[in-house]
């Protein structure tokens, strides 16, 4: 069988080890006879299995006590309306960095005002913006740290003079964070932390339940409401209604990866390493040029398109690389051109394979 290297922007690569412990959860979970889509939620090994993850995420993260680790359903897309639901009372401040970043605030605007404080949209989001003012009377200011589409990463944790909420989708886990700069972290597993179909929630306790001047959806419906997962989150279960329970314990297994990688410092290394051997021929190749501004690069999706003179050769190359294993590299139907995802799980031996392929094409179209 021909080898395939991986690099889907989401749902993507995962730990080989977590594969394979679910698909032997899948026969038998806890050696309880049953599998891991057929047992109880409420048996006494699931609840300790939820306990286990949270806590991951509290140790490789440096989760405080004082904020709520939640497994949700509905992605990170609903999320876009349950963070303004549970955080907007009159304003939030939103940072314009990609579609999802536009669709966040969109949400938002069905619960109250919204102040777009920079968009990059004027150069299809290929730069993070600069010199913006966040409005000190917002509720929140609301971040996208990695956007997927365009390749655009912010990679540090920023001083803000109101509560910041990031959408942490696609570079969760790939570096250290200082939580405690944030109110609110949220986002879909499917990129570093497990399969699609489960959405982390990291919440300060004492921001919640603050709706009061708002007209519309106060008080919350249930499901919206964040304290009703928080209160169940409190007894370390969190489990008010079933959970999505193979994704979840995949993320357990993606996790404990991580751990025994060395946890998040050496994880960051692991990405800098292939994402600067990745960039690097990108920047010496001929045939190829990056689209993002260079200080906005993001570590986890590179996007770049044939060079100048060269955009005749894109489906040639698309071929070339499709034979030699290369998989999910088509750039994002709104801007075209190349895509590399390479996320936690994604093997060094992939990226090599990748500059290789590269380096060949180069030499096979002088």
């Amino acid at each position: 069988m021909k080898t395939a290297y991986n690099f889907n922007a989401g749902p993507c690569v995962l730990p080989k080890q977590a594969i394979e412990n679910t698909i032997k959860a899948l026969h038998d979970f806890d050696n309880t006879g049953i599998g891991i889509a057929e047992i109880s939620h409420r048996t006494p090994g699931w609840e300790k299995l939820m306990a286990d993850t949270r806590q991951l995420w509290r140790d490789l993260l440096g989760i405080p006590a004082e904020y709520e680790v939640l497994f949700l359903g509905g992605g990170a897309s609903t999320q876009f309306m349950a963070v303004p639901a549970n955080l907007l009372n009159k304003k939030a401040a939103y940072l314009q960095t990609g579609v999802w970043a536009k669709k966040a605030a969109k949400e938002a605007k069905l619960f109250g005002t919204v102040d777009i404080v920079a968009n990059s949209e004027d150069k299809t989001y290929s730069y993070i913006p600069k010199g913006y003012t966040i409005p000190t009377d917002a509720d929140y200011f609301h971040i996208t740290t990695n956007n997927t589409i365009y390749g655009t990463e912010i990679k540090h944790d920023m001083d803000c003079p109101v509560m910041l909420v990031a959408d942490m989708s696609s570079d969760i886990m790939s570096r250290p964070v200082d939580v405690k700069k944030y109110g609110l972290i949220y986002g879909g597993a499917q990129k570093n932390v497990g399969p699609a179909g489960v959405t982390f929630v990291i919440v300060r306790k004492d921001i919640l339940g603050k709706i009061t001047d708002r007209q519309y959806m106060n008080p919350l419906p249930t499901m919206v409401d964040f304290r009703t997962h928080a209160a169940e989150e409190d007894k370390n279960i969190s489990m008010f209604n079933t959970p999505p329970v193979i994704n979840i314990f995949m993320m357990y297994e993606t996790l404990k990866w991580v751990k025994e990688i060395g946890g998040l410092t050496e994880m960051n290394k692991i990405n800098v390493k292939k994402s600067n051997l990745l960039y690097d021929e990108i920047d010496r190749n001929s045939m190829f040029v990056g689209t993002a501004a260079k200080e906005d690069r993001s570590i986890m999706n590179h996007c770049f398109v044939m060079a100048p003179g060269r955009e005749d050769k894109q489906d040639a190359f698309m071929a070339f690389a499709k034979e030699r294993g290369m998989v999910g590299i088509k750039g994002h139907r709104s801007v075209g051109g190349f895509r590399a995802s390479l996320y936690n799980a994604c093997p060094i031996e992939a990226v090599e394979a990748l500059v290789q392929c590269m380096q060949d094409f180069e030499k096979a179209n002088k």
